[in-house]
């Protein structure tokens, strides 16, 4: 068995399924899934960092840095290197093409999009959920309205404008065809065929996928350093939910028509879109 299986990623927006279908993956035995964000992003940037500039870059040419980007992954998912296929988590890794390019020439990017009115709906739901809003999603300065916690969130450093922004760099860029979007709704409704088409597009061993019984990976300790409990807790079922939005009519407006990726521009660019 090779010490370097195939690798692919998870990445796009928040709160639209990537817990979920990494959930799904990891019932594949052939597979191992991070579940949610993993360091491995931030270990390969800060480690790049140092091969880019000062003392230590001339220490690095192209053969030696790959090797050592690439081991880091490696070493991360060692205990489970027996299994064939590394799916990994990280909104990073829409920002960084150019590198997966480099060092895993075969990965593809699933990225998880959702319509930012109900992204936005969802993260509020989370924060308000808790009734002294201490979530770390939104720094405690910008809480005390529903207008400041969404200007924030829609913020270039909030967790939803920093993903919004790489997405649309990713989905524009020369590498675009590294893409594979899934829409939250669709994968909600028709799991199977999201499944399906998966199995397909990465070359995945076929599996009989259960679900009625999605089982929650232990996010708990994760959860509670963002004091945001829930944050990755999941249904047994996978099953749409309709509900009521509770954003104001202005803000709903104001995120009107953001889905880009139902364009023309999508095929045009590469991007598989499974929506």
């Amino acid at each position: 068995m090779s010490s370097s299986p195939d690798v692919h990623f998870i990445s796009g927006l928040p709160r639209s399924g990537s817990t979920l279908l990494s959930a799904l993956l990891s019932q594949n035995p052939a597979l191992v899934t991070s579940g949610r964000t993993s360091p491995v992003a931030p270990m390969i940037l800060r480690v790049s960092s140092l091969m880019a500039e000062g003392e230590y870059a001339c220490d690095f040419d192209a053969i030696r840095r790959d090797r050592v980007l690439r081991q880091i992954l490696d070493s991360y998912y060692a205990p489970d290197a027996d299994r064939r296929i590394i799916i990994d988590t990280h909104r990073d890794w829409c920002a960084r093409l150019g590198l997966i390019d480099t060092i895993f020439p075969k990965a593809r990017v699933i990225c998880c999009v959702r319509d930012p009115i109900w992204i936005m709906d969802s993260l509020e739901r989370l924060i308000v959920r808790d009734p002294i809003l201490s979530s770390h999603l939104v720094p405690i300065g910008r809480r005390a309205t529903q207008h400041d916690r969404l200007d924030h969130l829609l913020s270039p450093d909030g967790v939803f404008g920093y993903a919004w922004r790489v997405l649309i760099e990713a989905f524009h860029g020369p590498f675009a065809n590294r893409l594979i979007l899934i829409d939250y709704d669709y994968l909600a409704r028709y799991p199977k065929a999201v499944l399906s088409a998966l199995t397909r597009e990465l070359d995945l061993p076929a599996h009989d996928y259960d679900l009625d019984h999605v089982e929650s990976l232990d996010h708990g300790a994760f959860d509670q350093t963002l004091a945001t409990p829930g944050l990755h807790r999941l249904r047994p079922k996978v099953e749409f939910e309709a509900r009521r939005c509770i954003l104001p009519p202005s803000v709903q407006e104001r995120l009107a028509g953001g889905m880009f990726w139902r364009t023309p521009q999508a095929a045009e660019n590469g991007v598989r879109i499974l929506a």
